[in-house]
């Protein structure tokens, strides 16, 4: 099993080295057919190569993905596995009960004793798609992991301002409805790269469902909502069903928790850098928005 598993991992970082081969190849015929056609000079750097990427330019346009994390999404359902750190608090216990209600197929599981490893391994052998761990300082939830089976990406998130179903003022009923999802201003590569990410820990709905969830992204932090609505008279009322939280990613590993040692960063977050104040990574400007400014 470990055998089989060590030969898998090899083949699937192979095949991820060609694609970044190709992606990168991909990239300078894009430049070379730009200055052919815009009739401007060839970048200094691709002159040497220029004839034969010119060559190899009409048959381009080839998919980037040669061995995508997510090529299967879609075709069948997603298998969750939810559980927390260990020795969780009263209350990391039912957010855990909470969010497993917001992911359909979702199973939750007690963290007792067992080490990552252990449980990644006993998610692989359900045939699980993704196992999701929440965190906590002083029994308030504070993080939360996603890691996709069998072989990543694996994301890493804080979480803040944390707010209960039990907490909200006429909370509705939690609907067990395949939800809508919304995605806001999480438009740049970084943003769709985390939208891949969490949509597809979701089963695409039917049109007539009523359940709605959303991930609104301002300043780099990424609003959690879920509500249900329905039609009165002619009219959409919404009902916040809970629970509300506001995540913050901060790290893209590709790999899985029980290798995150030997794992490569995908993308981190520097937040001590001069300019990372400055800058947003999960969206970009919008032309409309640089104008107001």
């Amino acid at each position: 099993m470990i055998r089989r598993e060590n030969r898998l991992r090899r083949e699937y970082i192979f095949r991820k080295s060609l694609e970044e081969k190709q992606k990168t190849l991909e990239e300078k015929r894009e430049k070379i057919r730009d200055a052919l056609e815009n009739n401007t000079k060839i970048d200094y750097n691709l002159r040497k190569d220029a004839i034969e990427l010119a060559k190899g330019s009409d048959w381009g346009g080839q998919q980037y993905e040669v061995d995508s994390e997510y090529r299967w999404a879609g075709s069948q359902d997603p298998k969750i596995v939810i559980t927390t750190s260990r020795d969780p608090s009263s209350r990391l216990k039912m957010f855990a009960k909470e969010m497993k209600l917001i992911f359909p197929n979702a199973q939750r599981i007690n963290r007792g004793h067992y080490d990552v490893k252990q449980v990644v391994q006993a998610c692989k052998a359900q045939d699980s798609t993704d196992l999701i761990i929440f965190t906590e300082t002083r029994g308030n939830p504070d993080g939360m992991l996603v890691c996709h089976l069998p072989f990543g990406p694996t994301a890493f998130f804080s979480m803040a301002n944390v707010v209960m179903r039990h907490d909200i003022p006429n909370c509705g009923t939690m609907s067990e409805q395949y939800p809508h999802l919304i995605f806001d201003n999480l438009n740049s590569r970084l943003g769709q790269r985390f939208t891949t990410i969490l949509k597809h820990l979701f089963p695409v709905p039917k049109p007539e469902s009523k359940r709605v969830i959303t991930f609104s992204n301002t300043d780099d932090f990424v609003s959690f909502r879920h509500h249900t609505f329905k039609e009165t008279e002619g009219e959409i009322e919404m009902t916040e069903a809970g629970p509300r939280f506001e995540l913050k990613p901060y790290q893209i590993k590709l790999g899985t928790l029980e290798n995150l040692a030997a794992a490569e960063d995908e993308w981190v977050l520097r937040s001590y850098t001069n300019t990372a104040r400055k800058r947003t990574f999960l969206s970009v400007a919008r032309d409309d928005d640089a104008t107001a400014e």
